[in-house]
């Protein structure tokens, strides 16, 4: 698949909207017969555009009440250091997203925790204690204004595919 045509974008836009949608009912949103339809998801899937399916969980609901962005600073950012850290950053739970930032810092984490005292415990024994850590840097969600991570596919209608 070299370009996503106008179903294609009907069918990411739909399975972000709700990924729990029968085969059937999708085909029907995006106007297509039920066989094509399964046809072009598991495309979308094969050719990676569509990555897996999971459900959004209220971390509220869980008991997980702090929601912390840490910047994590690395004591060199050669390649042998960040894959060691890398690796142990995968293994904690607590740390939802991980991405490689520019700027100060090198990661920036997002850590969820069920209230402030958790948190600090966590940061102190674990977090500052990844391997090649030299500082942490942290500021507290003081409420979501938008979430759920649905990528904009607009710009597909604004130019030719």
């Amino acid at each position: 698949m070299e370009t996503l045509d106008k179903f294609d974008i009907a069918i990411l836009s739909e399975l972000q909207r709700d990924a729990r949608l029968t085969n059937a009912e999708l085909a029907q949103r995006v106007g297509l017969s039920a066989a094509p339809c399964w046809r072009r998801v598991r495309v979308l899937e094969e050719e990676g555009y569509i990555t897996g399916y999971r459900a959004e969980i209220n971390r509220h609901k869980l008991g997980l009440g702090v929601l912390a962005f840490v910047r994590l600073d690395a004591e060199r950012n050669s390649g042998d250091v960040t894959q060691v850290l890398e690796a142990a950053i995968r293994q904690i739970p607590e740390i939802v997203s991980c991405h490689y930032i520019s700027g100060t810092g090198t990661f920036e984490l997002q850590v969820v925790s069920r209230d402030l005292n958790t948190f600090s415990q966590f940061a102190r024994e674990v977090l500052i204690n990844l391997p090649h850590v030299k500082d942490l840097h942290t500021s507290f969600s003081l409420g979501e204004v938008k979430a759920g991570g649905a990528l904009p596919l607009t710009h597909f209608n604004q130019h030719k595919i």
